[in-house]
């Protein structure tokens, strides 16, 4: 009866797998840039900046054929079948191709689809069709940028900005290809306009504040990162760039100070990491750090950049469907971008679009620093489809990257668990404990593995050696506990530990359920039904427990409510052996009413 004793297995086995994606710096859900501004739970603060444009909102289109098109490709994307939902709005546009709306979206999927040409056409038709769309023409400025055709792409934000000079994505965006184009006084002026019209853009004070870096005006960009950490104190994107600023000034313990600050937050910051150790020897060296320094030159004010932000920021609010057009758009300009690439691929994972998120995951190459990442992405995706051959070729890929990796060989451990392939799980976690003898934790997880593998020797022996290590390790009292409970042995010793563990956990109803089957193993029948019953009102009818409380209730006469449930356990249950053993006790008590009510008769 190992479910019950362990709760929840798979999470063990994982060894903080979910941890193998929150802690990378570069993961998106767990990018502490952006995490840091949603964990209050108040709005971030630039909350209103990136909301949809309210001038020349189309309507939805008035031919009936064209309506139904239309109808059908919104609901294709939000299955995430974007063939369908392109084939749709093609068919949509070709019955009433004078809605703008309709050209539009079309548009959007063709960037999402790497059609930039065909994009171009449509989002032009749109534009023509309904001029004051500024929603529109930012995708097309979009578009063009990533072309190469920056001036073209210039002019279209500045018709946004005489459509709506409220628009603060044209703001931002103009601004970055100003800077870009090495006109900073252009750049700067755009960039102001947006803080004196909002002077809660945290973004608009951020890219002001890389404008005047790339210009080396050092004093009045430190001033603008102020102002954006005023507005949001965490932001490890605005930390980096002042850290890097105060390396541009040749002030290396304030950019320590800096790193140190970022790395409290992220551990795990590869890039952090990396120039905090340049800094370091670079105040011994000082010829050779500064050599390292030349990469100052990302400081530049970048569009690419700015729209791989944005981008980040819609994946934080949820809306995956611009954030994946904002990627797009990146990677037709810079289709190196292994970073971007991967971001991709984790959008497509959250819209479910899978096909397309593992195309992108395997396009980012071996050398890359994302790679890892991408493969235990592709492993997760793998696993929720039951392909756990590829899931595990996947995570074993990422982990010859990071041989190391305690999180990766954790997670393949839960994996080749879920195969049936005990030996190699039990293998890795082996692996694990080598490393870090003194890990209760791993020392649990191979305890339970070698309980499901049946060898209780052994699992004993690591249930002990991680008590030993921490006595406090709740599911480990429990599960030692449980386990003399179910072999009928030291049953004193049994109620010690699981009582040790309600101590820490009082509420938990698994550990209620194995102080109940220690009193049951001793025949305390009435004790045992008063735990079980506790046990099942907490966790809420587990098939186990019910089956403990069930033979309770039979050993103290109470047949009916035996039978019901056994009967409900056996509808519960996933596990054969459970249910071929509450089969066996239905019959018998159906066989024991029977006989009676014969003697009766």
């Amino acid at each position: 009866m190992l479910c019950q004793s362990m709760a929840n297995p798979t999470a063990s086995l994982a060894v903080g797998a979910a941890a193998v994606l929150a802690g990378c710096t570069f993961t998106l859900s767990g990018c502490a840039t952006l995490r840091s501004m949603f964990s209050s739970g108040r709005p971030a603060p630039w909350s209103t900046e990136l909301g949809p444009a309210q001038a020349g909102s189309a309507p939805i289109p008035p031919d009936a054929e064209a309506l139904g098109h239309f109808l059908k490709a919104e609901i294709a994307v939000n299955q995430g079948d974007q063939e369908v939902a392109m084939e749709e709005y093609e068919r949509a546009v070709e019955a009433d191709p004078d809605t703008a709306l309709l050209r539009s979206r079309l548009a959007m999927l063709y960037v999402r689809a790497n059609r930039l040409q065909d994009a171009m056409e449509q989002v032009r038709q749109s534009v023509v069709l309904e001029p004051e769309n500024a929603q529109a023409r930012i995708l097309l400025a979009g578009i063009l940028s990533a072309g190469g055709d920056d001036d073209a792409a210039v002019r279209e934000y500045q018709n946004v900005l005489q459509l709506d000079p409220t628009n603060q994505e044209a703001h931002l965006f103009l601004g970055a290809l100003y800077g870009k184009q090495g006109q900073y006084e252009l750049a700067v002026g755009t960039l102001e306009r947006l803080t004196r019209m909002n002077p809660t853009s945290f973004l608009g004070y951020y890219y002001l504040g890389r404008v005047h870096a790339a210009a080396r005006n050092y004093p009045t960009a430190e001033k603008a990162f102020d102002q954006a950490l005023k507005l949001n104190p965490h932001s490890e994107m605005v930390l980096l760039d002042m850290a890097m600023l105060y390396e541009a000034r040749n002030e290396p313990d304030r950019a320590i100070e800096i790193y140190q600050r970022i790395l409290r937050s992220e551990p795990q910051s590869a890039a952090v990491r990396r120039r905090l150790g340049g800094l370091y020897v670079g105040q011994r060296k000082l010829d050779e750090a500064l050599s390292q320094f030349r990469e100052l030159e990302k400081l530049e004010s970048d569009p690419q950049e700015t729209r791989v932000k944005i981008g980040l920021i819609y994946y934080e609010k949820g809306d995956f469907d611009r954030a994946a057009t904002e990627f797009t758009l990146v990677l037709a300009a810079e289709p190196g971008n292994d970073r971007v690439r991967y971001y991709l691929g984790s959008v497509y994972s959250e819209l479910k679009d899978y096909p397309r998120a593992l195309d992108a995951f395997e396009r980012v190459p071996s050398s890359s620093d994302f790679y890892g990442d991408a493969c235990v992405r592709m492993g997760f995706i793998y696993q929720k489809q039951g392909k756990l051959d590829q899931a595990i070729d996947a995570v074993r890929r990422g982990l010859d990257t990071r041989p190391d990796s305690s999180d990766l060989a954790g997670l393949l451990a839960s994996m080749y668990r879920e195969k049936g392939d005990l030996s190699k799980a039990i293998d890795l976690m082996r692996g694990l404990i080598a490393k870090d003898p003194n890990n209760d934790k791993y020392r649990f997880t191979l305890g339970a593995l070698y309980d499901e593998a049946k060898d209780k020797n052994a699992c004993i022996e690591e249930m002990r050696r991680a008590i030993e290590i921490n006595p406090n390790n709740a599911p480990a009292l429990n599960y030692l506990g449980y386990t003399y409970a179910e072999m009928g042995t030291h049953l004193e010793e049994a109620e010690s530990l699981i009582q040790r563990a309600l101590a820490i956990d009082p509420n938990d109803g698994y550990y209620v359920d194995s102080l109940g089957w220690v009193y049951f193993q001793r025949g305390q029948y009435p004790a045992a039904v008063e735990q079980l019953e506790r046990a099942v009102e907490l966790t809420g009818e587990d098939p186990t427990i019910v089956e403990h409380l069930a033979d309770a209730y039979r050993e103290t006469g109470r047949w009916r409510e035996a039978l019901n449930l056994y009967q409900s356990a056996l509808s519960r249950t996933k596990e054969p052996e459970q249910a071929d053993r509450l089969k066996g006790k239905i019959r018998a008590i159906e066989s024991t009413r029977s006989s009676s009510t014969e003697r009766e008769s």
